[in-house]
């Protein structure tokens, strides 16, 4: 991993208590779960039709507010 940014999340007591058992299990660091957790849900995200239409929507209507915004500037 090259940089990496501190992220501080709110989490029942516990999911955070399973989360430490399972990487202690694992043999890997809570850090390296979490990182491992989050890497597989964006992969989901990445490979799903409705979530790249979703985002295809997003960036449609971003694109026209920011097309207003520059003309306005004019």
């Amino acid at each position: 991993m090259s940089k990496s940014r501190v992220t501080t999340i709110r989490q029942p007591e516990e999911q955070a208590e399973d989360v430490e058992f399972v990487a202690r299990v694992d043999g890997i660091a809570s850090s390296e779960l979490i990182r491992v957790a989050i890497a597989a849900y964006l992969d989901e995200r990445r490979a799903s039709p409705e979530f790249q239409a979703r985002l295809h929507d997003r960036l449609e209507a971003d694109r026209k507010i920011l097309d207003r915004l520059k003309a306005d500037d004019q």
